[in-house]
């Protein structure tokens, strides 16, 4: 058995139940983010099929749906697919009958209550004279949005804004951050005091406040959220690895780099930082956490992901007044995806922070 301190840190780590169960529910996460398009049942270009006549219904409501070609040839590949969903959608009707006559297909248009239902009629060549194919019972297990779209669908698609903006948020944080905080601890002096003094300044600047004074900057849009909450996480990344550089530079293993002829960048970047790497890791949980909420803030004021890019922030703005009409649900489900991906990267946080404490 191995007893180097990766192989002692993953033992202490496998031992923590809700670290492990955090890790997989992340990977989950992240499976649900990538294949979102093909998990969705909805998976036109942002989950947007539009059923106006069957808005905010409960889950696991089901309707019959009259698909109506569009007679668009489908030029897409399955990597577009993958990364954008289908673009050339056909139009889909809820309905609540049909009748085959000689040679068109009758169908009574969804309606609720004591209104009259619409008759249209539509010819049996635009469905290959087999109408039976393009009519299904549909089942919406989330149930629908105020916009009568598959809430299912939506929350699928919408994982890949709250767990992508966490990867690139954090690896904005990281680049910046090490490379700031290494050269302020490592060289110390004025240089130290010109950072330590940029850390404060940006450090006393509400981060929302930040973050929506960057996205205005650079304009509203997916990747401008994701490189304006990127900038403003990499102050605590800074502060980490200068209070540990200063610590680890007085190690014997620097004096001897300094004797043998190394560059300083070498010194830091292959020597110092590969002993410093555990807390920076557990930083980068709590951020990963911090950039999710941060995101979710922004779309709930309307200035991150714009409509119709679907967003767990924007579904909780869109449907929150729809907690005391009876459909809380609408607000609530997206509410609780969100504390849930928030709480998986605080406890694996938790767990990574136990399984590389030296003391341990």
């Amino acid at each position: 058995m191995s007893n180097s301190l990766t192989h002692l840190a993953l033992k202490r780590f496998k031992k923590n139940r809700s670290g492990l169960f955090s890790f997989w529910y992340i990977i989950m996460c992240g499976v649900v983010a990538v294949f979102a398009y093909f998990l969705a049942p909805d998976n036109s270009s942002n989950a947007n099929q539009m059923h106006v006549e069957i808005h905010s219904k409960k889950p696991g409501f089901n309707v019959q749906m009259l698909t109506i070609p569009s007679g668009n040839v489908d030029s897409q590949n399955s990597f577009q697919k993958l990364l954008f969903g289908t673009q050339n959608q056909d139009s889909e009707l809820p309905i609540l009958g049909y009748r085959i006559l000689e040679n068109k297909l009758e169908i009574n248009t969804y309606r609720e209550g004591d209104a009259a239902s619409v008759i249209k009629t539509y010819p049996l060549e635009i469905f290959n004279n087999n109408p039976e194919n393009y009519i299904e019972q549909r089942t919406f297990l989330l149930g629908t949005d105020k916009y009568g779209r598959d809430l299912l669908s939506r929350m699928l698609v919408g994982t890949r804004i709250s767990f992508f903006i966490g990867f690139i948020a954090v690896f904005i944080s990281l680049v910046i951050g090490i490379t700031i905080g290494a050269i302020a601890g490592y060289y110390g002096g004025k240089i130290d005091t010109f950072i330590m003094w940029l850390i404060n300044i940006t450090w006393s600047i509400p981060t929302l406040l930040l973050v929506i004074a960057i996205t205005l900057a650079l304009g509203k849009g997916f990747w401008q959220v994701f490189i304006a909450v990127g900038l403003t996480m990499w102050v605590e990344v800074a502060r980490v690895v200068r209070g540990q550089i200063m610590s680890a530079k007085q190690q014997q293993y620097v004096e001897a780099a300094k004797a043998l002829g190394f560059s300083d960048a070498r010194i830091i970047f292959r020597h110092i930082l590969s002993n410093i790497m555990a807390p920076v890791i557990v930083i980068s949980a709590a951020n990963f956490a911090a950039a999710i909420l941060i995101e979710s803030g922004l779309s709930f004021l309307g200035i991150g992901a714009q409509p119709p890019t679907p967003s767990w922030g924007a579904m909780i703005k869109d449907h929150y007044s729809y907690i005391i009409l009876g459909k809380a649900y609408l607000a609530v489900i997206p509410g609780l995806a969100i504390m849930s991906l928030v709480m998986a990267f605080m406890m694996i946080g938790n767990a990574l922070r136990d399984a590389l404490d030296v003391r341990n």
